[in-house]
């Protein structure tokens, strides 16, 4: 009797759901200093990584933000010892010798006692920060930018092609220069001289402007840059409504961020905000006309990917809201809680693990 396989099927998930996973990640981050929260956060998006990525050139983006984690760590530690004083803690854990500094640096100390408090207050900001970065490591590392560029409204089209562009030419340089430096090597030609240098730069540089050339050449042929004819009141109503929309967004982020701020500056401010700049993009996206070839679906595992995100950063808020003491310590040196509702939030994040497709083992790379 042969076995019976369950059908399996891989494509890619929608780019926008992993930057909407990854944000409402980083969004519940930035509300705790809470140490054990932000090292679950941490590993989830690993896993998910893990779990979910692919074999392309940015999937390698998760390892890098995490170097540059432990990097803010510890470049934060190490000045948080050397600005510490006593003022910071009780606790001494050792002294530093103490340079004298000039009348104008007066209350600040360069070396002196070096306390538990500040220490531990200074890993935990680090290890915040670091957190952040991963997650928006995590969405580089899933979610293609030039895919994402097929998504954008036709009012930010230009400008997300000049990023996108810019975004691939360092890693195109580095790969250019990499096959430059393994065609020597197969020529007889070792060392990294001066000549060997000059050698590899030429055909490193030739080749960036040929993929200019024909990059300008294909965009050509596909119409960029080309734009209906709008009326001056028209351009003038895109301008004032995406204007207007940014303010509120920056205005409700900011309300959302600082706890003593009031109501009306937090998600009132950004879902006006939002919705201004939702309608200046498509009233200012009549100017291009753009068709697809293959759009990405939204469909159901891409709402489960962006929800989870979002009940995440929702778990995290209400959390700050109704115990602000279990996300943000008294004091470094107390035992960090483990809030319930906060914990089941960020374990939800783990849902893109397990309910999104396999990806596909080449996704098409198209610039239109």
């Amino acid at each position: 009797m042969r076995p019976v396989h369950l059908p399996s099927y891989s494509r890619s998930l929608h780019p926008g759901a992993w930057w909407v996973w990854a944000l409402g990640l980083a969004a519940a981050a930035s509300r705790t200093t809470n140490p054990v929260i932000l090292l679950l956060v941490l590993a989830v998006s690993g896993l998910v990584v893990a779990a979910r990525r692919t074999d392309a050139p940015w999937a390698n983006a998760y390892a890098a933000f995490l170097k540059l984690g432990l990097i803010v760590i510890a470049i934060r530690v190490v000045l948080q010892a050397l600005l510490s004083d006593s003022a910071q803690g009780v606790t001494v854990l050792f002294t530093l010798p103490e340079l004298p500094l000039p009348e104008s640096f007066a209350g600040i100390s360069l070396g002196g006692m070096v306390t538990a408090e500040a220490v531990l207050r200074a890993f935990y900001d680090g290890l915040q920060l670091a957190t952040i970065l991963c997650c928006i490591g995590a969405a580089n590392a899933l979610a293609s930018a030039r895919r994402l560029l097929r998504c954008m409204p036709g009012a930010l089209y230009e400008v997300a092609v000049a990023t996108v562009v810019a975004l691939t030419f360092a890693p195109q340089l580095v790969s250019d220069a990499s096959r430059v430096r393994a065609a020597h090597r197969l020529r007889g030609h070792e060392g990294i001289r001066l000549r060997s240098l000059g050698r590899t730069a030429m055909p490193v540089l030739e080749g960036a402007l040929e993929r200019s050339v024909e990059l300008a050449a294909a965009m050509d042929s596909r119409g960029y840059g080309r734009t209906t004819d709008t009326s001056r009141a028209s351009r003038r109503t895109t301008v004032a409504l995406v204007f207007g929309g940014l303010l509120g967004i920056c205005v409700g982020v900011y309300g959302l961020l600082d706890n003593s701020a009031s109501a009306l500056l937090g998600l009132p401010s950004l879902l006006v905000g939002a919705l201004l700049a939702t309608l200046g993009l498509a009233v200012g996206g009549r100017r291009t006309r753009r068709t697809r070839y293959r759009p990405d679906p939204w469909a159901l595992p891409e709402w489960v990917v962006a929800g989870s995100g979002a009940a995440t950063a929702a778990a995290l808020f209400y959390t700050g809201a109704a115990d602000p003491a279990a996300l943000r310590l008294p004091s470094p040196l107390t035992v960090p809680p483990v809030p319930v509702i906060a914990t089941v939030g960020v374990l939800l994040a783990l849902l893109p693990a397990c309910v999104s497709p396999q990806p596909s083992a080449k996704a098409p790379e198209v610039i239109a």
